[in-house]
């Protein structure tokens, strides 16, 4: 994509061009004025060395319009994703939209839908397993707290986890200053080394700022790290309108492009060309009950303003959405998932986390999981759009069958039936009244419950080779010998 272009604007716009200036200058004009505050001596370090006014007293570096345009302009506009065996897996580019599960969430929600718990390790495990099998959802996730293991730990763990459970790309991060350096050795044991892990990135870091205009020192850190590792990072500010931005829709927008901006600037000074994707998580601060709401239309049109944004800029885009907030898999949990993931959707966000996730966030259940699968196989539909080719017109057709044509025995029938529509899995039921009767009058969570089952049964994914497995076993070993850790619920042995 074009830098400071509105060739590539999406199919949802809810910000004009002019206004998509203004917000940029708005935000030039915060970081030059207000400043962002790093909690991390070196990264004010590396700033005050590339141009930036920096006061260590206050720890606020204040940054010159001209080091953004320079990291905007370093920072690449395309993101491949590779699978655990090097082949191309997600795109993140244009107008391509990929879906993945939450991340980090607390709680795990059991099979009978209500029961909540603590999340483990062996929850994690079981997530990635079927998520392994599900088709509309690319990547995986660190979804879950691993509340069973060390906390220093914790994140390195979630991703050994992952690499064991899936060949996908995993969205990731670090709970930890020394959380990326760790990663990156495990990262590079499974794909064959440092230069190979550059060249075929299997997984991207999210990266936050605190509200509002803040890193804290681990964040500071992560980026630097990333950067120097050539290790793609997503930065993921939240707005908050009313609590940490300001409760107009526009000005969270501005501070959110002060924050992902100044996250860009820290990583391309540190190594021109890192990539990055411009993410976030909005939510809607709702003041009569004092909670967060992802799901919040205004909060997803805040995705959809700062995609706009995004890519103005010309980097690749990421937000939270197919999520919802309720606490159980129930209409409202159907309608704000489906509401927020069609937005983000036609928005144009090519990275969309989410998936399985209820109550803020906080809470991962399996069997949303998978009927959020068929959410976002029907947003993916959508995203494909008609084919107008003159084959899919069909007007020779049309003229051959005249008035009464019977289009069911026709050749071009067979041909497309099954490749023009999205086909739901038996998630989503389609049947007559009479047949559902038959089957048991199950309702969409009793089939998922039934579709997860399936999963478990039927499919195993693709494993490590005995050599990089070990290798993997080996380096996490030394990191839990670095942490004085004995042992871990699912290894290494």
């Amino acid at each position: 994509m074009e830098k400071y272009s509105f060739a590539g604007q999406p199919a949802l716009r809810l910000l004009s061009d002019e206004q998509i200036k203004v917000i940029h200058e708005k935000a030039l004009h915060v970081l030059e004025h207000t400043g962002i505050k790093f909690e991390s001596e070196e990264a004010l370090k590396i700033m005050e060395d590339s141009g930036a006014a920096v006061d260590y007293s206050k720890k606020v570096a204040k940054i010159d319009p001209k080091m953004v345009d320079d990291a905007v302009k370093k920072t690449p506009s395309a993101l491949q994703l590779y699978d655990r065996e090097g082949n191309p897996s997600a795109n993140l580019e244009g107008g391509n939209t990929h879906f993945d599960p939450g991340s980090s969430l607390i709680r795990f929600v059991e099979s009978d839908g209500e029961t909540v718990r603590s999340s483990q390790s062996k929850d994690l495990a079981r997530i990635c397993r079927v998520n392994d099998a599900l088709e509309n959802i690319r990547l995986q996730s660190t979804s879950v707290v691993c509340y069973d293991v060390p906390k220093p730990i914790g994140d390195c763990y979630r991703l050994y986890i992952c690499l064991k459970n899936s060949p996908k790309p995993i969205i990731t991060g670090a709970f930890s200053v020394e959380g990326i350096k760790y990663m990156h050795s495990m990262l590079s044991a499974v794909v064959g080394g440092t230069d190979q892990l550059r060249e075929k990135p299997v997984a991207v870091f999210d990266i936050c700022p605190s509200p509002s205009l803040k890193w804290t020192h681990i964040s500071s850190q992560n980026i630097i790290d990333c950067a120097r590792f050539g290790l793609p990072m997503e930065t993921v500010s939240m707005p908050m309108p009313g609590a940490a931005t300001p409760v107009t829709l526009a000005g969270s927008v501005v501070v959110h492009t002060a924050e992902t901006l100044s996250g860009v600037v820290l990583a391309q000074c540190v190594n021109p060309g890192t990539p990055v994707v411009y993410g976030g998580a909005p939510v809607h601060f709702d003041m009569r009950f004092g909670t967060t709401p992802l799901s919040a239309v205004e909060a997803t049109m805040i995705t959809a303003a700062y995609s706009q944004m995004g890519k103005y800029f010309g980097m690749p885009t990421h937000t939270y959405a197919a999520l919802s907030d309720s606490k159980v898999i129930d209409m409202q949990a159907g309608l704000e998932t489906g509401i927020s993931g069609v937005i983000a959707q036609l928005a144009g966000i090519n990275m969309i986390s989410g998936a399985g996730s209820l109550d803020f966030v906080s809470s991962f259940s399996i069997e949303k999981l998978v009927i959020d699968n068929e959410i976002c196989g029907m947003a993916l539909r959508l995203h494909r759009g008609i084919d107008c080719s003159p084959e899919s017109l069909a007007v020779e057709l049309i003229e051959e069958l005249g008035p009464g044509g019977n289009y069911l025995e026709a050749e071009h029938t067979f041909s497309y039936f099954k490749k023009e529509p999205y086909i739901p899995s038996s998630v989503i039921d389609r049947r007559d009244r009479g047949s559902w009767v038959e089957r048991g009058k199950k309702d969409v969570f009793r089939r998922a419950r039934e579709r997860v089952e399936e999963i478990y049964e039927t499919h195993t994914p693709a494993p490590l080779d005995k050599e990089r497995e070990e290798e993997l076993d080996r380096v996490t070993g030394e990191i839990m010998q670095e942490l004085a850790i004995d042992s871990l619920p699912l290894g290494p042995r």
